[in-house]
């Protein structure tokens, strides 16, 4: 149905509007720019680069992770990298490599983390 001039589309006419982006809902209306800089920085440029793989990304993004014991980063990284294709397998073998070079209890939290992800 054609529409006249000077009429907008209803609202079901409309396309949907794009969800906000992770970073948008957890910090964008208490810190505009840094989600910004997340999504448009890190996410499109910094992750897109293609001298490392998402893949490798991940594994060394969790490592970081890890060794700085950040646990909410932690969580959603460990559930990126099984997207990005790393194993439970090699991520654990990760958290046991780095407890002799960021510390136990770094590596322990880290595999209480793991295990409630792995089990989502």
């Amino acid at each position: 149905m054609a529409m006249a001039q000077g009429q907008t589309p209803a609202a079901s006419d409309a396309a949907p509007a794009a969800q906000p982006s992770r970073a948008q809902q957890l910090m964008g209306a208490t810190a505009p720019k840094l989600a910004e800089l997340t999504d448009d920085v890190l996410y499109a440029d910094i992750w897109e680069r293609t001298d490392l793989s998402k893949r490798d990304r991940s594994l060394v993004t969790v490592t970081a992770l890890i060794a700085l014991n950040r646990p909410d980063q932690l969580r959603s990284h460990l559930k990126l990298a099984r997207q990005n294709g790393v194993t439970k397998e090699e991520l654990v073998e990760t958290i046991t490599h780095m407890a002799f070079y960021s510390g136990w209890p770094s590596a322990v939290s880290a595999v209480a983390i793991a295990k409630e992800v792995f089990e989502d």
